[in-house]
């Protein structure tokens, strides 16, 4: 259907503000990648890229309220929360909604995956693995972090979400314990044990994942102003008087990153984050309510993934014409270059729309269908995915045909062995509906 017909037929029912948050967290993520990557052409032709917060320290601070990531993971929770509702009254059980959640994410992404393996080979093959064209290979994989993440929340929420339930008025335990397990890790990251760090993954994002829980069931609505009081606060002590850095994402040059991976100051963040949008709803409801801007965040929300993975690629084909043309927009942060920001967003906005059009398609949800299966298989198949988008985010795709492998925590792994894990993992998921 339609967008206009999608947004036409919105049941009364629907939390609106859920879709408004799920399109604007993603749109914040996208400009903010535009602004803050900073590619720097040497006179050889070499290329690197630093991050604008490195150059112009004094916007750090903008962080805590544009690194919206939480917010996202705030929104995954409340979907798999009532798609889990939905699921159980109508009789089906993890394999399914495993499937359905899986294959909502893995199907524009296998495009996305599929499209540059192609490119890798045949710039290895023609020998212009080098300079921007390896800057790309790299970049444009590092943000499947997050759909590895993701699919790791998907793994896990059938289990965490009948906690939730059977622990009733006493849900908000579980949170409250994430926190306090996160500020464990982190006092074992800073007494030598660094890569106990890496659990932070879990503990942070699953107890952004329990609050979406939490306002799925109508709890947490109730304390929006306590939450921002209190994350807010632990945010400005945490970075004042703590050993963490002023932002929330990574800034080159810093001993700590509270993102990669995610901190106890990150938390505070995402606390923060998650009582501010709670005071915004009402407002925002009564703006939602309007057809225009409804339909407007409809189909936002049907583009959003296509965008998000290809908005990096976009971004390089900008820079390539860019580079090859000679244009030059200055010293990164003096005056001159922001007044190319406005050209430089439009074009790369320009590029992911034609990108958008073009693999829009592969993005299109499918009607859930309750096929059962054995649990324990799409567990497997859940974990094999993760691990294989996961460890893409980590290696990228340059060195492909020269066997290149990265650290992903402890593990090696290559971008042959990552997609074959997701392959493997997808082949297992439709395994789990015929058994």
């Amino acid at each position: 259907m339609t967008s206009a017909t999608l947004a036409a037929t919105t049941p009364a029912t629907r939390d609106r503000y859920v879709d408004l948050l799920r399109v604007a967290s993603l749109a914040t993520v996208i400009l903010g990648h535009w602004l803050m990557a900073v590619p720097i052409v040497a006179a050889d032709g070499s290329v690197r890229v630093t991050n604008l917060l490195a150059v112009v320290p004094a916007l750090q601070p903008l962080t805590w309220l544009f690194q919206i990531m939480p917010v996202f993971f705030l929104v995954g929770g409340f979907g798999h929360g009532t798609a889990l509702a939905s699921i159980e009254r109508r009789g089906g059980g993890y394999a399914d909604f495993a499937r359905s959640r899986a294959g909502r994410l893995l199907r524009p992404t296998a495009v996305f995956i599929a499209v540059w393996l192609v490119m890798a080979a045949s710039a290895g093959l023609a020998g212009l693995d080098h300079g921007l064209i390896r800057v790309a290979l790299r970049t444009v994989a590092q943000p499947l972090w997050f759909l590895g993440v993701y699919l790791g929340l998907v793994a896990v929420a059938p289990a965490m979400w009948r906690l939730h339930r059977r622990l009733g008025r006493r849900a908000p335990i579980v949170p409250v314990a994430l926190l306090a397990a996160t500020a464990a890790v982190d006092g074992l990251r800073f007494a030598g044990h660094g890569q106990l760090a890496y659990l932070n993954l879990i503990f942070v994002w699953l107890g952004v994942h329990q609050l979406g829980f939490l306002y799925a069931d109508g709890t947490l609505q109730r304390y929006g102003r306590r939450l921002a009081g209190f994350g807010l606060a632990a945010l400005v002590a945490l970075t004042t008087f703590g050993p963490y850095p002023v932002s929330m994402v990574g800034v080159p040059g810093d001993k700590v990153s509270n993102m990669s991976p995610p901190t106890l100051a990150l938390a505070a963040q995402a606390v923060w984050l998650t009582g501010l949008v709670l005071l915004l709803r009402e407002p925002a409801g009564r703006w939602l309510a309007r057809a225009r801007v409804w339909r407007a965040v409809v189909a936002g929300n049907g583009l959003a993934m296509t965008a998000f993975l290809w908005h990096l690629s976009a971004a390089f084909v900008v820079l390539g014409v860019a580079t090859a043309r000679g244009w030059d927009a200055g010293a990164p942060g003096t005056a001159g270059w922001w007044l190319t920001r406005p050209l430089w967003l439009g074009a790369a906005a320009l590029v992911t729309g034609v990108l958008i059009a073009v693999f829009r398609r592969f993005d299109t949800p499918r009607a859930a269908v309750l096929a059962g299966g054995a649990g324990w298989l799409g567990a497997l198949g859940m974990a094999l995915c993760t691990v294989g988008v996961f460890g893409l985010s980590t290696v990228g795709f340059g060195g492909l045909l020269a066997g290149k492998t990265a650290t992903m925590i402890v593990l090696p792994v290559s971008a042959p062995a990552a997609v074959a894990l997701v392959l493997i993992g997808a082949g297992v998921l439709r395994a789990a509906r015929r058994s």
